[in-house]
């Protein structure tokens, strides 16, 4: 599977969301809040049109915004099992 990246916030209920979904299927991802690293920041908003959404995932070089969340989305772009 191709290095996947979490661009979140603390606050986000729909980062908690993607990050458990994936945890539950044993899948690694590298996490960045964007509220503790503000060079992140840009790329999420690079990524969605001057938009501010999170979670935004990066997978290999391919960006998109699971917000609000989607399991069905996730598992779709990931190309992993919608149930555990």
């Amino acid at each position: 599977m191709e290095p996947i990246t979490i661009y979140t916030t603390h606050w986000c209920g729909d980062c908690r969301r993607v990050k458990y979904f994936l945890s539950r299927r044993g899948v690694e991802y590298r996490e960045i809040n964007i509220e503790e690293d503000p060079s992140a920041e840009s790329v999420v908003l690079k990524a969605n049109a001057g938009k501010l959404k999170v979670p935004t995932l990066k997978v290999g070089e391919r960006y998109f915004a699971c917000s609000p969340f989607s399991a069905v989305q996730l598992a779709t772009e990931l190309k992993v099992p919608l149930n555990p």
